[in-house]
């Protein structure tokens, strides 16, 4: 619509067209070239949609658009968003659909797409690695609140992270290093999941990954590490640089 710079729309052509590298739970890798869409976590893919759904949410906030007649709103990033609505009604969907499925050609992850009405016991939306759910006080009544908290997933992920940063391989690492790299990368996951009410989520973390500097250390070399005596094992962590959230 506005770029005509032949240089540059032969750049963004070459990133859509990069080819795709995938790897099966075999290990097998696979290559293919993409006829339609961004590549799926391809660098450019969310500048791309940025700009691309800009213009869907001109519309959304335009006079026509559902932000007026539904008091709806819109949350996303790249091209993933929640819409919010008081009254989820066909007329919403309809608009939403015909935007993307026709304006702009697009496909909707039916999938993915759901309506969640979260006053529902038991009901919650996972968006961004959060969880939102309402939850009963913690001090007890019928009163409930809108609990934000890391999502299964995110946690699962964090997990991973930590087994690969204190994997069999790295045994040769000094401890001291090792230790500060797996509080640094914490601290950086923690900053951005410091939303809501995350003790529960940081606790679960630092007990697994207190499991896992203890089995680290244990199979270091050939003799068992030992513990210095009269210290407490998370002492000895700290002073070797663990830092718990």
């Amino acid at each position: 619509m506005r770029v005509v710079d032949r240089s540059l729309l032969s750049l963004i052509r070459m990133w859509l067209q990069a080819v795709v590298v995938e790897t099966d739970a075999n290990g097998h890798t696979k290559a293919s070239r993409p006829h339609q869409g961004t590549p799926q976590g391809g660098v450019i893919s969310p500048l791309l949609a940025n700009i691309y759904l800009h213009w869907f949410e001109k519309a959304f906030h335009g006079p026509n658009g559902p932000a007026h007649w539904a008091k709806a709103k819109i949350v996303r990033y790249a091209d993933d968003f929640v819409i919010l609505a008081r009254y989820q009604t066909r007329r919403l969907s309809d608009w939403i659909e015909g935007q993307l499925e026709g304006r702009f050609r697009l496909t909707i992850n039916r999938e993915k797409t759901r309506i969640v009405k979260l006053n529902r016991p038991g009901t919650k939306l996972d968006f961004l690695g959060f969880t939102m759910r309402y939850d009963r006080s913690l001090f007890g009544g019928s009163q409930r609140y809108l609990n934000v908290v890391p999502s299964d997933k995110a946690l699962s992920r964090a997990r991973d992270k930590l087994g690969e940063l204190t994997a069999r391989r790295r045994n040769r690492v000094p401890p001291s290093v090792l230790i500060g790299q797996v509080s640094f990368w914490l601290h950086s996951w923690a900053r951005y999941y410091d939303h809501g009410y995350p003790r529960r989520a940081f606790k679960k973390l630092n007990w697994y990954t207190y499991q896992r500097l203890v089995r680290h250390l244990k199979r270091r070399s050939q003799r068992s590490f030992r513990f210095p005596k009269g210290r407490p094992v998370h002492a000895t962590l700290k002073l070797l640089g663990w830092r718990p959230l």
